[in-house]
């Protein structure tokens, strides 16, 4: 598309300290952190914009069914929405179910209409306070949540004045101070566009979602993006955004956005060939999955099989029983036709609640999570373990253990394991032991992991273990510049890690966001690492900066 009209006016560069510098380029430039790769151009388009007015209807009782009609309204909304999706998605949407099904969010508002307030008044207010109390909180978990709260209030309070979300313009750059996970998955990308925010976290869960769709996001604007409107060019390669670019600056843009384009095409050349960096040094690749619906957008050819297959898809409103699991697990086995299919135990709690499972705590990134819920409810772990169990026959199956912080808790998975083995061998039914492994995802066992030479194997959460040492949690905006796995402790710790694995000739990988990152990868294969896993929409560019690579 050719340039807009011709600004001339001096740019004000604006980076994402906030400082103000010289800027060189033709517009007006903000500067801010890449989220997710791309380039977009497009109609500016504001997330923030105000909502239309409600009608008082009179009395409280009016009042009363009011909000009722309006919040089982989102209610419906968000249902429909979570039908169409699968996966982390799925599971954000389900979560915003669960929290507008709990009485106790609109009991504060129902006290105000109750004392004569109007419906959109006493839940904007409740909803505020809640989002308050979340926001300044210390705990990671409950700030991560603060958005699903401001998604569900700005949600009722559509409903409530009969607007519905007011839909962005084919191709437009969504900008706001941050854009919560439902926006994400209602708009639809396939005309192009992109996202620039103000706050955000290029770590949080709609970065992730925006890198698996291949949409351009970048964040951490601050106030440069205050009332910005018009055409704008986004470079989210660099973090970049230019508003009403002249010729000058747009002819830069489009040259950078066509060599972004041509490298894409260079990688996905290497995407059917086997990993070898220059020197020849063979790499595995292999695919997250968070979803067994995944496998139909990849061939088995362009990997060296599932590095991580989440179950949370599985842990929704119900918990699933043997037959639902066991269905979901062969499905991805057969699909890879040999090829090692890693499974991860659910990994619930944390920023991933699950109802009837995970409990309520001050503190539950630091809880009760991963494998030590699971051990804590012997009786729904029990229930997965003899679906694993069941499907090893039916391929190449690996099963890791998450949060794993001391041995005794890979000894007891391992002891559940056994144990369920020997009752399905008494009734007769098929099923197989698969090597069982752990996740290093815990400072503790990456500083010392001979202390668990009895997994099977390792696999590095490069998330968890940069959230846990950086003490910088992945979702919060404001620590997001911490949130880095190019850290010199970092790497140290996943050289540790590697080095000890190549010793001992345990199976090392890395299933982390850092194992689809270009920018990451030439450091990962410095410290040691031969087998990573990236998302689908990552293979292509990981394979491309392993052949870069020159060890």
């Amino acid at each position: 598309m050719a340039g807009r009209p011709e600004g001339g006016a001096k740019e004000r560069e604006v980076g994402a300290d906030g400082k103000e510098r010289n800027a060189t380029a033709n517009g007006s430039l903000s500067l801010g952190t890449p989220a997710s790769p791309g380039y977009a151009e497009g109609p500016l388009f504001r997330l923030d914009r105000p909502q239309a007015t409600y009608s008082p209807k009179g009395s409280a009782d009016a009042e009363k069914a009011a909000l009722d009609q309006a919040m089982a309204a989102a209610t419906d909304g968000l249902t429909e929405l979570a039908a169409q999706m699968s996966g982390e998605a799925a599971d954000m949407l389900e979560f915003q179910i669960a929290m507008l099904s709990d009485d106790a969010l609109a009991a504060p508002a129902l006290e105000a209409i109750a004392a004569g307030e109007p419906a959109d008044m006493a839940w904007r207010m409740a909803l505020d306070a809640e989002i308050a109390g979340y926001e300044a909180s210390e705990d990671d978990y409950f700030r991560a949540r603060a958005a699903d709260l401001a998604d569900i209030r700005d949600r009722v309070l559509r409903a409530l004045s009969g607007e519905g979300e007011q839909a962005a313009p084919a191709g437009a750059i969504l900008v706001g101070e941050d854009i919560t996970p439902t926006r994400f998955l209602q708009t639809d990308w396939s005309a192009g566009g992109g996202i620039a925010l103000a706050a955000g976290s290029a770590a949080s869960h709609v970065a992730m979602l925006a890198r698996g769709r291949g949409v351009p996001m970048a964040v951490g604007f601050g106030e440069s993006l205050a009332g910005a409107g018009g055409f704008g060019l986004l470079d989210a390669e660099h973090g970049r955004l230019i508003v009403d670019a002249d010729p000058v600056a747009a002819a830069a843009f489009h040259e950078a956005a066509a060599g972004f384009r041509r490298g894409r095409e260079v990688a996905r050349t290497y995407l059917a060939q086997p990993a070898a960096t220059r020197d020849g040094t063979s790499i595995r690749v292999q695919v997250n999955i968070a979803d067994p619906s995944d496998v139909e957008t990849v061939d088995i050819g362009h990997c060296d099989g599932v590095g991580l297959m989440r179950t949370e898809f599985l842990f929704g409103k119900v918990l699933p029983d043997e037959g639902t699991q066991l269905a979901a697990y062969r499905k991805v086995l057969e699909w890879a036709g040999g090829k090692p299919v890693t499974i991860r135990t659910v990994d619930a709690g944390g920023d991933k609640p699950v109802p009837g499972f995970t409990v309520e705590e001050t503190n539950p990134f630091l809880g009760l999570r991963g494998i030590r819920l699971s051990l804590a409810r012997p009786e729904i772990f029990r229930v997965q373990i003899r679906a694993l169990l069941r499907a090893a026959v039916h391929g190449n199956l690996k099963v890791m253990v998450p949060m794993v912080a001391v041995p005794g808790e890979y000894a007891a998975a391992a002891a559940l394991f056994s144990d369920e083995a020997a009752m399905l061998a008494k009734a007769g039914v098929p099923h197989k032991m698969p090597p069982l492994g752990i996740m290093v995802e815990v400072p503790s066992v990456a500083v010392a992991p001979e202390l668990f030479s009895d997994a099977a194997f390792f696999s590095i959460g490069s998330n968890d273990l940069t959230q846990y040492v950086l003490a910088a949690a992945r979702d919060n905006g404001r620590v997001a510049a911490l949130h880095d796995v190019g850290h010199p402790a970092v790497l140290r710790l996943i050289g540790n890690v590697a080095a000890f694995a190549r010793e001992q000739k345990i199976p090392v990988s890395l299933c982390g966001d850092a194992g689809g990152d270009p920018a990451a990868i030439p450091a990962l294969l410095a410290a040691g690492l031969r087998d990573l896993s990236a998302v689908p929409a990552q293979l292509a560019a990981a394979k491309a900066a392993i052949a870069a690579v020159e060890l």
